[in-house]
């Protein structure tokens, strides 16, 4: 039930006053045997009642209310701190030098112990951040001078848990601290700090929580889970001392304790509150290290238990076997070999029994070493691995690409970035959602990762570590958003990530596109400042490859000598893409056509006006140019134009207000027409993406502005039923006034029909689907010779089956016997 002498500084001295106690009473019985014995002999004859009190007495304790007692209790109590008698702990506190604290410093204690309870766990970190920074001190001595660490050669923290006690003990073999030290970093603080903290906390324009450690202040979070600290240190330069403070004054003792020195360090002993009794479960100090302080660079150890199995050991058995022992001795001589060989045998062949058992040791915590902190060619891919590994919780999981290296200029952080193996699930789902993936360290002390936008939302699947030495300490969350240099880390963070991106090999990037292409996308949408970057990182489909995608690089190189634009296409999914109107004579031609089939992919190329001085040509709007076309070729085009202006004026003009306009086209091969958009207006891709939207606002203005746009009717002047179309448009002029109206209202039938049909061939959707309906029917009645008059024969009326009459029959009797029934008595009555 008692803890470690090792672990409770105040039991080390309370023995040490024991020890001078027991001293001291020696000497008074020396001295009071050499005195006179008539003094003696005065004392004997002196009266009863002049006796010196009794403990109890002197206590004041009454033996009635026993109010006097219960003081005296709770007293006692309040002094059996660190497990020491109310005596021992009365002979310490007569040898301890009492001090206040500084105004100061009071005031900022009760603002931390009465205010700052909403993330107590950061007590943990504060005290840790400590012990590193005094373990680096004393490393910085040791390379002065080589003797400077003594016996104490190992640098490290080590954590304990007394539950019984309620006490938890955290060490460190750093520099430590001479009775100097101790009054002067923890019973006064510098006055600027002190007052600004006071400031920021009075303001509340901080996250307070944060606070405590931004001004050198962090020693005090203690005062957040404990009501009485301790704390044990030994420096070189002096001995080793003991500052025990309950929040509203301090005392300072020696400790002389020769078997009980820390050696060098320093140990503080938390004496924890009611309420924060969670900290110490084991479990819970393991995860608040893992999370504030895993990456600090010495070792930090835990003792913790853990069940292990090993052979039964039955103490009957040893009994016996001890008594038996004894008088085998004797008889061993005369067994024979046979004999021994048998037992031997036995001994072999019988099944050991396991059973388990629970044993303490102390474990190492933080064995995942920040390897941010070495040179990029001094760590080697399985460090990597494993680094990510542990730090992404992704067991035997191996990053896509991974970047490490060090900014320096305004800001000097170091930072290792790396590319997930796969995508989160749903990450699509909740794109826009923050996703803490950067951890933000200040000298390898885990500040944060709540961040908005440490990395924009389209690189949000990105991970890593970020380290600076500039950055403040335990800056609040909302300050560091606002943080000058901050910002310059972010914007480092993207273009690293970007080259880390650029640097995939082949086969890597082929596996992250198919990942995390449409966050690339999305970023060129989102991102304009790296829009340049991010375009060379874009990969497509495209006519040049059924299997493999593209990069816009590689689709300029493979472009036509006078080929000015880069050409692309845009459906749901590849075959309906290759099989649209507007990409035939393109192939024909022999020029590549990206396909884009992804949703957002013609987001992105709407914010790519162009690339290497290229510009985008969506095939399926207005102006389309191939740039190799000759003089013959225009030529012709023209006379073609001339030649079917009958047309395209007769269906503008009959046919306006579904058409803007009709033209001859240029892009068609073997289809008759097309549905072509201006330069302002959807795509059919666009127009079937933007109704599928689940957040569209009903009647839209601004859709339905593009919605209601007219296209533009392209012609293709060698198909066989355009060219019908033309002569039936002529032939209409020769037509007498009363055949003409008919001949008219079958031509624009027709032509209703065709563009049907293109806006279909186009990608757009129907708007009067009926209509077109009843214009399909007509056509195949009059390709059948069937009237457009006739009507549909009617149905004839059907004669009931004869169950069914017969049930007729019976209802109408039964019917017409409830009314005779109804009738007798008021017929009855008149007669």
């Amino acid at each position: 039930g008692t803890h470690p002498a090792d672990w409770c500084p105040a039991c080390l001295v309370g023995e040490t006053m024991m020890a001078k106690s027991v001293t001291a009473l020696f000497l008074l019985a020396l001295v009071a045997a050499t005195m006179p014995a008539v003094r003696a002999a005065d004392e004997m004859d002196a009266p009863a009642e002049t006796a010196s009190p009794t403990a109890d007495n002197a206590a004041g304790a009454t033996g009635t209310d026993g109010t006097d007692a219960d003081v005296a209790a709770r007293e006692a109590e309040s002094m059996t701190i660190d497990g020491m008698s109310a005596a021992e702990y009365k002979t310490l506190k007569d040898s301890a030098e009492n001090h206040q604290f500084q105004a100061e410093v009071s005031r900022m204690m009760k603002l931390i112990i009465n205010s700052l309870y909403t993330n107590k766990e950061i007590f943990l970190r504060e005290l840790i951040s400590n012990a590193s920074d005094a373990l680096d001190k004393v490393r910085f001595l040791a390379v002065q001078s080589k003797d400077y660490l003594g016996e104490t050669t190992e640098l490290e923290i080590k954590i304990h848990v007394d539950k019984e006690k309620k006490v938890l003990h955290i060490t460190d073999t750093g520099i430590g601290m001479t009775r100097a030290d101790l009054i002067k970093h923890l019973g006064t603080i510098a006055k600027s700090g002190t007052s600004d903290f006071l400031q920021a906390f009075e303001s509340g324009s901080a996250d307070t929580s944060n606070l405590i450690g931004q001004f050198g202040v962090g020693f005090y979070s203690a005062f957040l889970v404990a009501d009485t600290v301790v704390v044990t240190s030994k420096h070189n330069d002096d001995k080793q001392h003991i500052w025990e403070s309950d929040a509203e004054s301090f005392k300072i003792m020696e400790d002389q304790r020769t078997d009980e020195q820390l050696g060098r360090g320093t140990r503080i002993s938390l004496y924890l509150k009611e309420e924060a009794q969670d900290f110490l479960e084991t479990k819970t100090i393991k995860n608040l290290i893992t999370k504030y302080s895993e990456f600090i660079n010495f070792d930090i150890y835990l003792y913790t238990s853990k069940v292990i199995e090993v052979e039964a050991e039955e103490e009957e058995e040893e009994e016996e076997e001890a008594d038996a022992t004894e008088t085998t001795e004797e008889t061993t001589e005369d067994a024979t070999e046979d004999d021994v060989e048998e037992e031997e045998e036995e001994d072999e062949t019988a099944e050991k029994k396991m059973v388990e058992k629970t044993v303490w040791d102390w474990e190492i915590i933080n064995a995942n070493k920040p390897i941010w902190t070495r040179g990029a060619k001094d760590v080697s891919d399985e460090e990597y691995n494993k680094f990510y590994a542990a730090f992404t919780s992704n067991e035997g999981k191996v990053p896509l690409a991974k970047m490490h290296f060090t900014a320096e200029g305004e800001v000097t952080f170091r930072s290792i970035l790396f590319v997930p193996h796969e995508a989160p699930t749903n990450m699509y789902g909740d794109y826009g959602k923050k996703r803490n993936n950067i951890k933000m360290y200040v000298r390898r002390v885990f500040i944060t990762d709540d961040f908005e936008d440490m990395m924009p939302k389209y690189l949000s699947f990105i991970t890593g570590v970020v380290d600076s030495d500039d950055l403040p300490l335990n800056v609040s969350r909302e300050t560091l958003q606002q943080h000058k240099l901050l910002k310059v880390i972010k914007k480092k963070l993207v273009r690293k990530a970007l080259e880390m991106l650029q640097k995939m090999e082949p086969d890597a990037y082929k596996t992250f596109f198919k990942e995390f292409g449409t966050s690339i996308k999305l970023g060129l949408i989102e991102d304009y400042a790296n829009r340049t970057r991010l375009s060379k990182l874009l990969r497509f489909r495209s006519s040049n490859d059924k299997e493999e995608l593209t990069s816009l690089e590689a689709y300029v190189e493979r472009m036509k000598p006078k080929q000015q634009s880069i050409f692309f296409a845009a459906g749901s999914s590849r075959e309906e893409v290759e099989k649209l109107p507007f990409v035939e004579k393109l192939l024909k031609r022999g020029m590549e056509v990206l396909y884009l089939v992804e949703p957002v992919d013609e987001y992105t190329i709407q914010n790519l006006p162009e690339f290497d001085g290229k510009k985008f040509q969506n095939v399926a709007k207005e102006g389309l140019e191939f740039g190799d076309e000759t003089k013959a070729e225009k030529e012709a085009k023209e006379k073609l134009e001339s030649d079917f202006e009958p047309l395209t004026k007769y269906l503008g003009d009959n046919l306006g207000e579904v058409i803007d306009k009709a033209v001859i086209s240029s892009r068609l091969d073997t289809s008759p027409c097309a549905l072509v958009a201006n330069q302002y207006g959807w795509s059919g891709n666009m127009e079937r993406i933007m109704k599928a939207q689940a957040y569209a606002k009903a009647d839209d203005s601004s859709n339905k502005f593009y919605e209601d746009q007219k296209k533009i009717l392209e012609l293709n002047p060698r198909h066989p039923v355009v060219k019908q179309l033309l002569k039936r448009v002529k032939d209409e002029e020769d037509k007498s006034e009363d055949e003409k109206e008919e001949f008219k209202a079958t031509t624009v039938d027709m032509a209703s029909v065709l563009i049907d049909t293109a806006r279909l061939r186009s990608g757009y959707a129907l708007k009067d689907q009926i209509q077109f309906s009843s214009r399909i029917e007509k056509m195949l009645r009059m390709s059948m010779g069937v009237s457009l008059d006739e009507a549909v024969e009617a149905e004839p009326e059907y004669a009931p089956d004869a169950e069914e009459t017969e049930e007729a029959d019976d209802e109408e009797e039964e019917e017409e016997e409830e009314e005779e029934a109804d009738e007798a008595p008021a017929a009855k009555e008149e007669l």
